[in-house]
């Protein structure tokens, strides 16, 4: 049984949903989960940015956004690694270390936040850690850390399909609340 799950998958598959279905159905089960989540803003159709909150405390901020003026960028959006590291690397941090806190989710390890040292520091302490995890890796991200994760045996990568993004909460999250009830890795 793995001790955690890598969601992947291409864009719009629904990587984000099957994750909230995860976290809803581990938390239906009595378990806490802390970490990090980014979320689409959309103007109307239009994608205009990216905003990270912190699933413990509901603390959001600004990952990216089309109109940022900032020397770091990813495609058309400015990246934002105050609010990244002050929000998300924190969630992240203190999910590690809240011994209330039974499962840490991550959405997602992918390029925007990936421009930041400080987050890319605490995957590396997330996926070291104790606790099980469940996390979203970009689909087309091509990184050393990212090959790492992959490779990891105790992180089982699962791709998101049209096909199964129904069943795969139920069943990642089934997964889960075993490895939870036996006590963790």
């Amino acid at each position: 049984m793995a001790s955690g799950y890598l969601i992947t998958g291409p864009p719009g598959v629904g990587k984000t949903t099957v994750l909230l279905k995860v976290i809803q159905v581990v938390e239906a089960e009595g378990f806490r989960v802390g970490g990090m989540i980014c979320r689409e803003v959309r103007v109307g159709r239009s994608r205009v940015g990216f905003k990270v909150e912190d699933l413990t405390t509901g603390r959001q901020g600004w990952l990216a956004h089309r109109d940022f003026k900032t020397s770091v960028r990813v495609g058309r959006y400015g990246v934002n690694l105050r609010d990244l590291e002050s929000v998300g690397v924190e969630a992240l941090k203190r999910a590690l270390k809240d011994p209330g806190v039974h499962l840490i989710a991550l959405d997602e390890i992918g390029p925007m936040e990936l421009k930041s040292r400080l987050f890319r520091d605490t995957v590396l302490e997330v996926v070291r850690g104790p606790k099980p995890l469940v996390a979203i890796v970009h689909y087309r991200a091509r990184d050393a850390l990212i090959d790492h994760v992959k490779s990891l045996r105790t992180l089982k990568v699962v791709r998101v399909s049209i096909m199964n993004r129904d069943r795969l909460p139920v069943e990642i999250a089934g997964e889960l609340v075993k490895l939870l009830k036996g006590g963790g890795r």
